[in-house]
């Protein structure tokens, strides 16, 4: 048995390189839906943030220990989260080394000053 108190992760997204758009982006952040930040937290997302420099993103977040990839299955059925991310979608581009299957890109943990967390 695990002692893990949770799962971290860390993604990468660029938006579209527009003053204007990404301003925008920022705002809607600002005052996320509660519908939306309701389904991050049923699917076990306890901690996301999105950081910003340039027209790049990085989000990390911590989930519950058992949280897998398709969790992400059942944030997507909710009609609200549905919106949120079309809406996003307008603002945002993938990375040059994203999957043909990707829109958020997996980073790989390569430094961790507390490995036993």
């Amino acid at each position: 048995m695990s002692n893990q108190k949770y799962k971290c992760f860390a993604q990468a997204l660029d938006l579209k390189n527009d003053k204007e758009l990404i301003d925008e982006y920022k705002t809607f952040h600002k005052s996320v839906w509660p519908e939306v930040t309701d389904a991050l937290k049923k699917i076990g997302i306890t901690k996301m943030k999105i950081f910003l420099v340039g027209n790049h993103l990085f989000m990390y977040y911590e989930t519950v220990p058992d949280f897998t990839p398709e969790n992400y299955q059942s944030y997507a059925v909710e009609p609200k989260a549905q919106e949120w991310d079309s809406l996003m979608r307008k603002f945002q581009q993938k990375i040059s080394e994203a999957k043909e299957t990707d829109w958020w890109t997996d980073m790989e943990l390569v430094f961790d000053l507390y490995p036993n967390e």
